[in-house]
């Protein structure tokens, strides 16, 4: 038995080595980094989709309260003449038009956080593509020249970690003058 465990895991070894060889990792990373752009891309789009909408019912929030603006007035017309009978179509109407302004705030808020959590998690996608595509770029250039050695590390992200190293000693610095 363990001779032929050995000899499965000696071809599923040969079988991995030549997987790897026909991927090309360049041309994954190179595809990995443009799958990335591409739902940076449908990110922003969304973003925009948001906003329209965002302002859509800011619009239309607008347009009721100009409508329930009219409204009080006809109201205070129909008070003024003591004609209570007349003032109940503008009270129904008035119902109706706050019955919809608080559907349009709810779709405001809606729009409004619905933003705010794409925004965020937007940003946070661009940070980590921004961070990948820097790591990768000397990768890329190292397989696009032939016998020339990658550049791991030099121009790696700076950190949060990277700026406090460097303010302590820059304070240090400035305090033995």
């Amino acid at each position: 038995m363990p001779l032929i465990n050995r000899i499965t895991r000696l071809f599923t070894a040969d079988a991995h080595a030549v997987l790897d060889r026909l991927e090309e990792p360049d041309a994954l990373l190179k595809q990995a980094l443009r799958e990335m752009e591409d739902e940076l891309v449908a990110g922003d789009a969304r973003i925009r989709w948001l906003v329209h909408e965002s302002d859509d019912a800011q619009r239309q929030t607008a347009d009721v309260d100009a409508e329930l603006a009219r409204i009080a007035e006809q109201l205070d017309v129909c008070f003024a003449a003591g004609e209570e009978a007349l003032a109940r179509v503008p009270l129904k109407r008035r119902l109706e038009f706050e019955r919809r302004r608080r559907r349009l705030q709810t779709r405001v808020d809606a729009a409004a956080k619905a933003l705010a959590a794409e925004r965020t998690r937007l940003d946070e996608q661009r940070r980590a593509f921004d961070a990948l595509r820097l790591r990768a770029e000397p990768l890329l250039d190292a397989a696009t020249q032939p016998g020339a050695a990658p550049n791991y590390g030099i121009d790696a992200p700076i950190t949060d970690a990277d700026i406090d190293v460097e303010l302590l000693q820059e304070k240090q610095r400035r305090s033995d003058r």
